[in-house]
């Protein structure tokens, strides 16, 4: 009979149980994947990885492994949460130009400053660098941090890594978790230290005294911070935005010509923001925002960033760059949240409580690392002590031995002076025998000592090392008993770690005036704005238009006519507006092909129609007629499409309809509409009501079932117009002049 487990129903709110799961997750993701430490300044997946290359033996001073062995090692042990995040983070660390101090001694091709991507694992190889393996990885076999059991608990790994640098500072943070995200720059690591060793000197100094020693973020690719007086509120605070911008020199290349080369970019420019530079530079160039420039080309390598702009001569330095500065991500800002999980829960710090969390640490893991080595030379003592005391009755504990019948006969002897199993030569010999009284530990390296150490110079060494090591007892006593002493251990590892590992700064920080520029004045000229089927849109000036009249007349969808410094208004069949400078479209020769309406506008060709072009100028003296394809139609003076947006409402549409086409009202006007169905209804233009442009209109034409207005036809009294129709031309002044919201006619 199977046997019936029981089972418990819980009634409860699902939105208690919703709540409580959504922040098991959100806690998950913010404590054990997104955010850094603050005692360590990594993430988990980094800690892991560095973890798993030093348990591999991947030293600075042995050869290089395989990526995807170290990768898969880590995901195996540690890290179940795919290859890509930890080589990745691989990756990320063996970056200078993205880590102050990179931790990683990569080899191959582990991508560049403008974006490329590291090669993939199976072919890069990567070690410990120096620093990782002396400053983060030091001492792990000292007790100094917890361990704790891995994913599946068949490993351990520790909680955080023993780093001696305040990491959180010298290479920063980057991350995105639920509901928070981390933003910390990168400093100067011998600035670091310094500011450290003075908060340990002095605990009440303020946020400004630590800012004497670090003067703002230090970035990897250098660049010129430059609102130097709000560095003060966001080491406070521990928010703000650092402006940053890239350095800009000027050379001579002869004939009164300059160029400008710009050596260093700005942190946030890694990566496509270099290519993003270019374009935008060049659409300066092509909008004629400057003529200044006349070629542009990144000449950067691996000895550092090189981008040239080549001038014309008489160029204005001091504007263009203004320029650059105002225009393109050449000046940008830098998001500062220093936001890391200390003591379990994520916390915003400022500089000063980043420093001390780091101190704490500090004290916390030598306090660990001198218990655990005074417990070993205590121990070592003890054993020290009690092979000198041997030695001093050598020949007794022979007798012993040999007298013994077993060893555990001859351990009782020595720790108890249990004397009843063993053969001695003389009573004497018994009696000093029942008077030993070893310890355990003493006893064992008695039993284990070799003949060779009772060689007299062994004796003295062993003399010499039980000296030692009651130094070394004293010593590490003094430490734990005595803060300053403690103090002082640990500012000589800061400066050992600042003599070693310390590099001049690359980031200026000054405070910089705003960034202006006077825009180079545009002559105003006639020009022609060509758009073909294809939705690609050009400029050309009128003489070219001229010259090719027919050619752009046939091979075009639209022709419109507007100043350079005008825009043209789009229609679109769904009743918005979207306005598009002219200075946007590229001035050139007529068989230039052009760059698409939707790049430079806010139109899109998948989605929206478009109904209607014309000069925006034009429509201050126009009045424009509205047709539907459901038979609404009204008139609107054009002045209520002269506004400021680039995207607008142009007309009210009731369900299903869809703006068929507008035209610029004319006097004396008749309007034919000719439907799906072939019917065809002429009135004139007057019957037609004035309405604001939000309005719907009024109904022109009664259509059939499953009928819908086609075309639109305006004329003039007087004027004849034909169409073709079925075969034939039909004159549209021979239709009979009827009156609005009738069915029309089907001529013969």
């Amino acid at each position: 009979m199977q046997a019936q487990t029981e089972q418990q129903i819980i009634r409860t709110e699902y939105s208690d149980v919703m709540r409580k799961s959504y922040i098991d997750y959100a806690m998950s993701v913010i404590v054990a994947r997104a955010l850094p430490d603050a005692r360590d300044g990594l993430k988990p997946v980094q800690r892991r990885t560095l973890y798993d290359m030093y348990e591999l033996g991947i030293r600075y001073d042995r050869p290089h492994r395989k990526c995807a062995r170290i990768v898969g090692d880590t995901m195996g042990k540690y890290h179940p949460h795919g290859d890509s995040s930890i080589y990745e983070s691989l990756v990320v660390m063996a970056q200078d130009f993205k880590k102050g101090a990179i931790l990683v001694d990569g080899h191959g091709n582990f991508g560049s400053i403008e974006g490329d991507g590291a090669a993939a694992m199976r072919y890069t190889e990567a070690r410990l660098a120096k620093i990782a393996q002396e400053e983060f990885l030091k001492d792990l076999d000292k007790n100094v941090v917890d361990f704790v059991p891995n994913f599946d608990e068949t490993e351990k790994e520790p909680e955080v890594l023993p780093v001696r640098i305040p990491n959180l500072l010298v290479n920063g943070a980057e991350g995105i978790a639920v509901g928070m995200a981390t933003s910390i720059p990168t400093h100067n690591l011998g600035e670091v230290i310094d500011a450290v060793k003075a908060y340990i000197k002095n605990e009440d100094i303020s946020t400004r005294g630590l800012m004497k020693y670090i003067k703002g973020p230090d970035f990897p690719t250098g660049g010129i911070v430059v609102n130097q007086d709000d560095l003060l509120s966001i080491y406070e605070t521990g928010a703000g935005k650092v402006k940053i911008r890239g350095k800009v020199e000027t050379e001579d290349v002869g004939n009164g010509k300059q160029r400008l080369v710009i050596s260093e970019i700005p942190y946030t420019m890694i990566g496509s923001g270099i290519a993003r530079f270019l374009n935008d530079v060049a659409d300066l160039v092509e909008q004629r925002k400057t003529n200044d420039i006349v070629d542009i080309s990144n000449q950067s390598s691996k000895e550092g960033i090189r981008i040239v702009l080549e001038l014309k001569r008489g160029a204005d330095i001091k504007n263009l760059t203004n320029m650059l500065y105002k225009k393109t991500r050449l000046e940008d800002t830098f998001g500062v949240n220093m936001l890391a999980v200390a003591d379990g829960r994520p916390e915003t710090m400022g500089l000063k409580r980043i420093i001390e969390h780091h101190v704490n640490f500090q004290f916390d893991i030598a306090t660990r690392k001198y218990n655990t080595l005074l417990t070993k030379e205590k121990e070592k003592k003890e054993v020290q002590e009690g092979l000198i005391k041997a030695c001093n009755v050598i020949d007794l504990i022979i007798e012993i031995l040999r007298g013994s019948r077993n060893i555990e006969d001859a351990r009782n002897c020595l720790i108890h002076g249990i004397t009843d199993n063993i053969n001695f030569k003389s009573s004497i010999s018994k009696k000093m025998a029942a008077m030993l009284r070893f310890t355990e530990r003493q006893a064992s390296a008695i039993l284990e000592m070799r003949l060779y150490r009772l060689i007299g110079l062994e004796i003295e060494a062993l003399m010499k090392e039980h000296e030692e090591t009651v130094k070394n007892i004293n010593t590490y006593e003094d430490i734990l008993e005595n803060y300053d002493s403690m103090a002082n251990v640990i500012l000589e590892d800061l400066e050992k770690c600042k003599k070693e590992y310390k590099v001049p700064r690359k980031t200026l920080i000054e405070n910089a005036e705003e960034a202006v520029f006077e825009e180079s004045k545009i002559e105003e000229q006639d020009t022609a704005v060509l758009i073909d089927r294809f939705g690609y849109a050009k400029c050309i000036d009128m003489p070219t238009y001229e010259r090719n009249k027919e050619a752009a007349d046939s091979e075009n969808k639209e022709v419109i006519f507007v100043k350079n410094t005008g825009k043209i208004c789009l229609f679109t069949a769904d009743g918005k507006m979207h306005q598009i400078k002219v200075l946007d479209m590229p001035m050139g020769k007529f068989r230039d092909k052009g760059v698409p309406i939707d790049n430079i506008s806010n139109y899109d060709s998948s989605k929206e129609e478009a109904v209607y072009f014309c000069d925006q100028e034009q429509l201050g003296v126009a009045k424009l007629l509205f047709a539907t394809k459901l038979g609404m139609m009204k008139k609107v003076e054009g002045n209520e499409f002269i506004v400021s947006k680039r995207t607008s409402i142009a007309t009210k549409l009731n369900d299903g309809d869809a703006l068929l086409t507008i035209r610029v009202l004319e006097e004396n006007a008749n309007v034919v509409l000719q439907t799906k169905n072939g019917y065809f209804l002429r009135f004139r233009a007057d019957e037609v009501t004035e309405k604001k442009k939000g309005a719907v209109g009024i109904r022109c034409v009664k259509l059939q079932k499953k009928d819908e207005v086609e075309q639109v036809y305006m004329f003039e009294d007087g004027k004849e117009m034909k169409i073709p129709y079925k075969d034939r031309e039909l004159s549209l002044n021979h239709l009979k002049l009827a009156k609005r919201d009738t069915v029309g006619t089907k001529p013969r």
